[in-house]
């Protein structure tokens, strides 16, 4: 007999890991809370990983703090350079 899916929050995935490290026991917790242990122990790992980052919702990249500031970084970079650029072809332009 097959599972139904469910979408857990993510305050409450935080919650369920959080518990299972106070109370040690992943298999009890599971049977209490009516999850599969595959899935805490993937929860589990996921927050050991990547911290706060851990859970970051459905099609959206899991990164390190480090990962995350590079890519705002690079973000920046690109728009600057396209305003430069911009820039650079005004004043032919007006030249």
């Amino acid at each position: 007999m097959s599972r139904e899916k469910r979408n857990s929050t993510v305050g409450f995935k935080q919650k369920v890991v959080e518990l299972s490290y106070a109370r040690g026991s992943v298999v009890e917790i599971c049977r209490e809370l009516d999850i599969p242990t595959s899935v805490l122990s993937h929860w589990r790992r996921q927050s050991n990983t990547y911290a706060k980052n851990s859970f970051a919702g459905k099609g959206n990249p899991k990164l390190t703090d480090e990962q995350r500031k590079i890519a705002k970084l690079k973000k920046r970079l690109k728009d600057v350079e396209l305003e430069r650029d911009i820039l650079k072809k005004a004043v032919a332009i007006f030249s």
